[in-house]
């Protein structure tokens, strides 16, 4: 799974001519992303892009991890970034991340790819169940997780560490028998 398409919007692996793009992208949402994301800091560059680009690769080949920029429709303009990973291959499940850089926050994308990603993860990879994990205070992640139909099952203490800080985390779950039903809904509102 390199890519997967839909209106307005382009999930596709990271390929090496995309590491300015990539740096320049974190570097300039570092007040929001950074704030839960500890590695997006004013420092990130290129090399940094380079390095997470090789993870995803190995993570792909493995079929350890599925990690995806988020692009514009035409795949130039990078918007953000999004992934299935932390599977665990003995219960068949996975988390579900994203992020969007800063200036276009709020206008929906995060949830889209969500959406995608989730769709794929069901029907391509056949998870038995994909988990959102948004730290508390993380209002615009646990928007998506509310969005996308994800369910809230509890909020677990200590779940996340960010900035070396232990952190509650809310855990939202999708399941596969519930997601067919959520999709139509979603697609209708």
């Amino acid at each position: 799974m390199r890519k997967i398409t839909a209106p307005g919007i382009c999930l596709r692996a990271y390929e090496s001519a995309d590491a300015d793009m990539f740096a320049a992208v974190v570097r300039e949402s570092v007040a929001t992303v950074g704030r839960w994301m500890s590695w997006c800091h004013a420092d990130f560059n290129s090399e940094h892009a380079r390095d997470w680009f090789a993870v995803c690769d190995k993570g792909r080949e493995e079929g350890a991890a599925y990690e995806f920029g988020i692009f514009s429709e035409d795949g130039k303009e990078l918007l953000g970034g999004a992934g299935l990973n932390m599977i665990s291959k003995l219960h068949n499940y996975c988390n579900l991340g994203y992020w969007v850089r800063q200036p276009i926050q709020g206008r929906g994308i995060a949830s889209q790819a969500a959406m995608l990603l989730a769709d794929a993860g069901f029907k391509q990879l056949g998870f038995h169940r994909i988990e959102i994990v948004a730290a508390e205070g993380n209002v615009a992640s646990i928007a998506v997780a509310k969005k996308v139909g994800a369910h809230l099952e509890c909020m677990a203490r200590n779940r996340l560490v960010v900035g070396g800080v232990p952190m509650t985390a809310a855990v939202h779950a999708l399941l596969p028998q519930d997601w067919h039903a959520e999709l139509n809904y979603l697609v209708q509102k």
